[in-house]
């Protein structure tokens, strides 16, 4: 989607040097205030967080009755019912006076970054704390670490009243996706819309449907990753050309050709921030003050 205004979103990360980080958004009726403070290590290897309880979602929300619409215009999971609900998203975030949406190209759909691993979706509901840390490559860091999605504020009990119902929803096969946004900085989606849901699809043992918003790669840099692909198919292609025919093989890399395009074609442009007012000091201050007693090891 291609989106013209703000310049500046209300919901947006901001930084300063030292690999500083904090995610701000608009208040109603007064200025930004720190969702999420994070800083990353020295070693590149992951990146302390710190949330402040003051995520505010930037979509309305959601009614059982649009749920099970939904459910019943197209199959759960499927292709037409997952652009339902990217639309609806879409518009409510295009509403919103303090969501991240900023002028440029923007995808929302399904995870084609392969960041979701399924072996650590366990570790997300007993691990998640306003302070903790995520890591990018394991390097010995605890299990409980290696999170593939970050809540921006705390998950309710699986038996609070608002989870059990989304917990029914989840049974009969109704349950809305979780929207989420990539943020590079952290190397991770952080949950944008559905804690509730994402706790009450995790409390039943399963998995939430998530769409993803990420900013879009331009048409230059999709024409520069295809160029090595391309070339290989057209090798390849050449190379059955002078031999006996093998239309099996050629319908494989044509497909194969197929898949490493869209990939190119979906993935993710890194994410703009904009500087920290008054630099390292003053983000230091404000952490200070925000989440008091958070020391991050951004050396190790």
């Amino acid at each position: 989607m291609r989106v013209d205004f703000p310049v500046r979103p209300g919901l947006r990360m901001e930084c300063a040097d030292g690999r500083r980080l904090v995610l701000v958004q608009e208040a109603a009726g007064g200025g930004p205030v720190p969702v999420l403070f994070a800083r990353q290590r020295a070693t590149r290897r992951g990146v302390h967080y710190a949330r402040t309880g003051r995520y505010a979602s930037p979509l309305a929300a959601l009614r059982a009755e649009r749920a099970r619409a939904y459910a019943a215009y197209a199959p759960p999971g499927g292709g037409a019912w997952t652009e339902r609900w990217a639309a609806h998203a879409e518009a409510e975030l295009r509403a919103a006076e303090a969501g991240p949406l900023h002028a440029g190209a923007w995808r929302l759909g399904p995870d084609a970054g392969g960041w979701f691993v399924e072996r650590h979706w366990e570790h997300l509901l007993p691990h998640d704390r306003d302070r903790g840390h995520l890591t990018w490559f394991g390097y010995g860091d605890p299990a409980g670490d290696a999170r593939d999605l970050l809540p921006l504020r705390a998950l309710s009990a699986p038996d609070a009243p608002r989870v059990k119902a989304y917990r029914r929803q989840y049974r009969e096969g109704v349950l809305p996706p979780v929207f989420a946004w990539w943020i590079s900085g952290l190397n991770v989606p952080v949950v944008l819309d559905g804690h509730d849901r994402l706790t009450a699809a995790l409390a039943e043992g399963g998995r939430p449907p998530v769409l993803v918003l990420s900013r879009s790669v331009d048409a230059e840099w999709v024409a520069l990753c295809a160029e090595r692909p391309v070339r290989a198919y057209e090798e390849r292609m050449a190379a059955l050309e002078d031999g006996p025919p093998h239309r099996t093989r050629a319908a494989n890399a044509a497909r194969r050709l197929a898949a490493e395009l869209e990939a190119v074609t979906a993935s993710a442009d890194p994410t703009r921030a904009w500087p920290f007012p008054g630099g390292p000091a003053a983000w230091d201050a404000a952490a200070a003050s925000a989440v008091p007693g958070w020391l991050p090891d951004a050396d190790g």
